[in-house]
């Protein structure tokens, strides 16, 4: 049976993040496996659309009865998280900072970093601030053009990271085309790889009927790191 333990986390400004960490049980960390010696840090969609680390719990706990220590959030402005959210998620980049240090310091010093949506753009401009950071995995990453109104300018982090990328979406997201997203990864430095799930939505990705799925897919993404 995995467990959860609760910790405040301390960004910039003195703002203070809440912060969830999901454990296995013992009998579910293989001494052999590499998957116990990293820890993954999800970042949840956009706080202004009522984005909270609640909508990650489901991925977290899977994670967790993998044996993998997975760590979620609020980012400023959420739930407990004191501060306010910012509207291009330039601010919550040093929230994602915050908690990949501490959990660099305190969990594992190899992290793999996960963002969720808006997260996902969020999370990308953390990956190259945080050494321990070894890999990074978007869910629905919204590279269309409406979204990039708000998110563009995170675009050019990730892709530029020489950091393994994998970028999961749902063929019927309808923030990012197919095509929008085979185009973006083709400027993509380094490994990046590309995950679709066949006629799934943006929200429905986001849902607890593909919290399964998601963990199976990050675990199999883990072994090759």
């Amino acid at each position: 049976m995995t467990t959860r333990e609760s910790a405040t986390v301390e960004s910039g400004n003195g703002i203070k993040l809440d912060v969830r960490i999901y454990k296995p049980a013992p009998e579910e960390t293989d001494s052999t496996s590499n998957h116990h010696k990293i820890a993954v840090v999800l970042v949840h969609p956009y706080s202004v659309l009522g984005g909270c680390q609640g909508l990650m719990k489901g991925i977290a706990r899977n994670l967790a009865e993998h044996g993998i220590v997975a760590v979620t959030f609020d980012m400023r402005g959420v739930g407990k998280s004191t501060g306010r959210p910012s509207l291009t998620g330039f601010a919550e980049v040093s929230d994602v900072v915050a908690v990949c240090k501490w959990s660099s310091q305190n969990l594992s010093n190899r992290i793999l970093l996960i963002g969720s949506s808006a997260g996902a753009p969020i999370a990308g401009s953390a990956v190259d601030q945080v050494d321990e950071i070894v890999g990074y995995v978007s869910l629905g990453y919204p590279f269309g053009w409406t979204a990039s109104i708000l998110f563009g300018r995170h675009h050019k982090a990730i892709l530029q990271s020489l950091k393994p990328k994998l970028f999961i979406m749902g063929t019927k997201d309808g923030f990012t085309s197919v095509k929008q997203l085979a185009n973006k990864i083709k400027t993509a430095a380094g490994r990046a790889e590309t995950h679709l799930i066949e006629g799934a939505s943006h929200f429905q990705l986001e849902g607890p009927s593909f919290d399964t799925e998601m963990a199976n897919i990050i675990v199999t993404f883990i072994s090759s790191l």
